[in-house]
């Protein structure tokens, strides 16, 4: 397709850097949107090129630190008239009781987590006046509610700090909670039929399940570190969509995300002045060599592969310089080919399997959905393009495919070339069969994401993107089709549903599961 001409029809495939929409031309789709800060490529020497060949995993996530309050009251005994509520907490020895048992409960929940978790001590308070004089508060990334008694000023008092809260409440698990009885009508409600609390809903309250609060604190520490990411976009930012304003405006707005554009032309030189390093040429020919020992079945020209190596190195270089673990491509059909002489789709694949965020496309429509996903599970995201749903299976592919899916262990792979291209490097990972996997479906407005629970029914090879896999589910195929908006979808291992929903909202964009 020409650069400027608009394409009056639908591409029939949609592969990186695929044809536009109707009536949108190539330099529109791939714009940028407004002040973006540069990434100088000038302390980005050729030696630190080098260092990167024994780098390593990327950065581990951030930990979410969570600030534990009791709640309660010590009633005074009156005669002939009501003078305590509900509830098992009503003096001082029992609080002190509570607080133990909290701090218990909380260190299993730690020992246990598959996320990074940091417990504070646990305050007790009986007044809302109280808030102030908890010194760490401020130290938290959320608050976790032990309701046992006491006013909703208390509650006031720590949702306007603006973190977020979750109320656990006892029924079966220690003493009963007051707010067992009244979280509902008193709090949520406000005294009144409709949801009135601000700050917090009913998908923030628990009651007894130290699961149930677990999965929430999983969900909480990927919205931290999504939020603000920096991510490096090679080529500058873009988003498969035109409407009101551009994909990365809305990133910036809702996720706040850092986008740093890195010029081709900047980048041309690192890799040219890499390549003139006997180092960085030979530990890139040398990974290379040890990675196709694996698992793997080479059926393209072995120097894609070892470009692709290289290629990975700057690209870690770049992100360590820049202070990041996030990247993504754009053109990454065209431009970066005669630069990196490969494709960047095995070296984006690389680099998730490695814990980065790598994204091909820079589309930053689907981009921060990815962040979230794997922030939230910990294991690679697969940015894919969906297929049409029908008879119970949609079909989703890209050329980017990680292989360490699970967060651990490398699928078996074929090293082929970019489908549309015919050139380079891509992975064609043969994801396992009967695997759950989440699917998530964003939409172009940052108005409302949709997802699923599916199913790996299978992992073919047609004429398409070379990962592929049919995602198999029991839904009305009428209910998917019919909640697609967007494009691109995201993918991962293991159903994380509830904790993607559950950040989603406290973006201010919507959340559906359709099953």
């Amino acid at each position: 397709m020409s650069e400027n001409r608009p394409d009056p029809r639908l591409a029939v495939s949609r592969c990186c850097g695929a044809a536009a929409p109707a009536g949108v031309t190539r330099r529109d789709f791939i714009a940028t949107s407004g002040a973006a800060g540069v990434l100088s490529l000038a302390g980005c020497t050729a030696s630190l090129v080098a260092d990167q060949a024994d780098a390593g995993a990327a950065p581990p996530r951030k930990p979410l630190v969570v600030k534990p309050v009791l709640t309660y009251d010590v009633p005074n005994r009156r005669k002939q008239t009501s003078w305590r509520n509900w509830g098992g907490i009503h003096t001082p020895e029992a609080a002190t009781e509570e607080v133990a048992r909290i701090q218990g409960e909380l260190g299993k929940i730690t020992a246990g987590a598959d996320f990074p978790l940091e417990i504070l001590p646990v305050a007790a308070l009986r007044g809302a006046n109280e808030v102030a004089n908890v010194a760490d508060l401020a130290q938290a990334d959320a608050v976790v509610i032990y309701a046992a008694g006491g006013g909703q000023n208390i509650f006031d008092a720590i949702v306007k700090t603006g973190k977020p809260v979750i109320i656990f409440i006892r029924h079966r698990s220690g003493p009963v909670s007051l707010w067992y009885e009244i979280i509902s009508p008193r709090y949520l409600h406000q005294h009144g039929d409709q949801l009135a609390s601000k700050g917090v809903d009913n998908n923030d309250v628990v009651i007894d399940s130290l699961d149930d609060l677990a999965w929430r604190l999983r969900a909480l520490t990927g919205l931290k570190n999504t939020l603000g990411l920096k991510i490096l976009a090679v080529g500058g930012a873009a988003g498969w969509s035109k409407i009101d304003k551009p994909a990365p405006e809305y990133a910036r707005e809702k996720f706040q995300f850092d986008i740093v554009d890195v010029k081709y032309p900047d980048l041309k030189k690192l890799i040219v002045a890499a390549r003139e390093d006997a180092r960085v040429v030979q530990s890139a020919k040398d990974r290379a060599a040890a990675y196709l020992k694996g698992d793997v079945s080479l059926e393209t020209e072995k120097v894609f592969v070892e470009n692709a190596f290289l290629l990975e190195q700057v690209f870690r270089a770049m992100m360590d310089q820049a202070g990041t673990r996030a990247i993504t491509v754009n053109n990454c059909m065209g431009t970066i080919m005669p630069i990196a002489e490969t494709t960047a789709c095995l070296t984006l694949s690389l680099l998730n399997d490695a814990g980065y965020l790598a994204f091909c496309e820079s589309d930053f429509v689907v981009i921060p959905s990815g962040v979230l996903l794997t922030a939230i599970s910990n294991k690679p995201q697969f940015l894919n393009d969906p297929t049409y749903p029908h008879h119970g299976i949609v079909t989703i592919a890209h050329c980017t495919g990680p292989r360490r899916m699970n967060g651990k262990d490398a699928e078996r792979a074929r090293i082929v070339t970019h489908f549309e291209s015919d050139y380079g490097a891509a992975p064609k990972v043969e994801m396992k069969k009967g695997t759950v996997c989440t699917n998530i479906i964003p939409d172009f407005g940052f108005k409302k994401y949709f997802g699923f629970r599916g199913e790996i029914a299978d992992a073919p090879f047609l004429p398409i993107c070379r990962d592929q896999v049919d995602v198999a589910y029991k839904i009305p195929d009428e209910k998917i089709a019919l909640n697609m908006p967007g494009f691109h979808w995201e993918f991962c291992y293991g159903d994380y549903l509830k904790e993607f929903g559950y950040a989603l909202k406290k973006t201010g964009i919507g959340w559906e599961c359709l099953g």
